[in-house]
């Protein structure tokens, strides 16, 4: 089906609205919406009597996630609630020795700052490098990097900035001097092609409900096989284990695969939602996702250049941009502007001391016209 059609049949998005933030919290697709409904509607006339097709539609899932990654295998995947908890998986999960440290950029989100400043109980310092005017910012990560540096940790796309990195720079340095390597995936996953292999990651999470048009409350945790044994694991419960049916097992063993990390219930009515958004990506495929989310950015960027004071806090030359275009006005209030973009139904946000317009693939040139109409008339 040409995605024409397909974005007409499954984004009936009040016509009022003009929706630029997929950075935050997306719409969800029609089907997506169907799928929570019909779960429920089973839920209440039959229980628990598929659970067998529940667990399908969860393995259907980790497959679904497996190759929009490109992981090796079903095994690496781990369904987790959020960005947050799988960074904490790992940050809690190395054995640190005092005096290490770890290498991120000053830009990152809260999520991938806090659970390595907690590390600071064990003697472990979080170094967070300037990225922004520099020549380039991966050669800046590596440089803060020296004989004591365990681990690097960075968004694949800053949330406030925009500002993607060359990920293969950073893992080839990584693997070279055997020092791991995180990705915080989320504003690039469902957005920009991916490869866990070929950026050599060691770890990459990312939240359903940004790019990837799934609910809140699931998300998706790669852990690479070789070094699952070097994370200690915090959780514990039924789920986690290698023969997680046995419930009268006294002994018992962490599962092999990433499915260690999930201690509990699975969040069924998530992977239900998650799954159902993901077969829309697979159907109109990442590659022209990211090519209309990529001629997005430019259409905006093109169209507000000439603003009058306006300064871009986001880069505008590729490749260093994805689908964040973020820009202040010099004189302006931009938290006013906000507020004003937002009465007027162009659904944005205020981040990095600026306005955040996020558009996706399916965004029209016609919407992001009428919302550059508004901005105009504000400002």
């Amino acid at each position: 089906m040409p995605i024409d059609e397909i974005i007409s049949r499954e984004f009936p998005i009040d016509e009022e609205i003009v929706y630029l933030n997929h950075a935050a919290v997306s719409p969800w697709p029609l089907r997506t919406a169907n799928a929570v409904k019909t779960f429920a509607e089973e839920n209440t006339r039959f229980g628990a009597q598929n659970y067998l097709s529940w667990i399908e539609t969860e393995t259907r899932l980790r497959g679904q996630l497996q190759r929009l990654i490109n992981a090796p295998s079903l095994n690496d995947i781990a369904l987790l609630k959020n960005t947050s908890e799988a960074l904490s998986v790992v940050a809690s999960g190395l054995k640190w020795q005092s005096g290490e440290n770890i290498v991120s950029s000053n830009e990152e989100f809260p999520s991938n700052r806090l659970p390595w400043l907690a590390q600071a109980k064990h003697g472990v310092e979080f170094r967070e490098i300037e990225i922004a005017g520099v020549d380039s910012p991966e050669q800046a990560l590596i440089e803060a990097c020296d004989e004591k540096t365990r681990l690097i940790t960075i968004s694949s796309v800053q949330y406030g900035s925009g500002r993607c990195v060359d990920l293969m720079q950073i893992g080839e340095f990584c693997s070279t001097n055997n020092i791991l390597f995180c990705v915080d995936a989320i504003q690039s996953l469902g957005a920009l092609p991916f490869d866990v292999q070929s950026i050599k990651a060691d770890f990459v999470m990312a939240d359903a409900h940004k790019w990837m048009l799934g609910p809140e409350g699931i998300a998706v945790f790669y852990c690479k096989s070789d070094i699952r044994d070097l994370l200690e694991l915090h959780q514990f419960g039924w789920h986690m284990i290698k023969d997680a049916g046995n419930y009268a097992a006294k002994e018992w063993q962490a599962a092999d695969s990433a499915q260690r990390f999930e201690c509990g219930s699975p969040n069924m009515l998530g992977i239900h939602a998650f799954s159902a958004s993901l077969s829309l990506i697979e159907e109109v495929g990442i590659e022209n996702i990211s090519k209309n989310i990529i001629n997005n950015s430019s259409y905006i960027i093109d169209n507000i250049k000439n603003i009058n004071g306006l300064e871009f806090i986001s880069p505008t030359e590729k490749p260093h941009y994805a689908g964040i275009v973020t820009f202040n006005i010099e004189g302006k209030d931009m938290s006013e502007i906000y507020t004003k973009l937002m009465k007027n139904k162009v659904i944005c946000a205020n981040r990095a001391g600026g306005i955040r317009f996020s558009p996706h693939f399916y965004s029209s040139q016609n919407k992001i016209d009428k919302g550059l109409e508004v901005l105009a008339l504000i400002i």
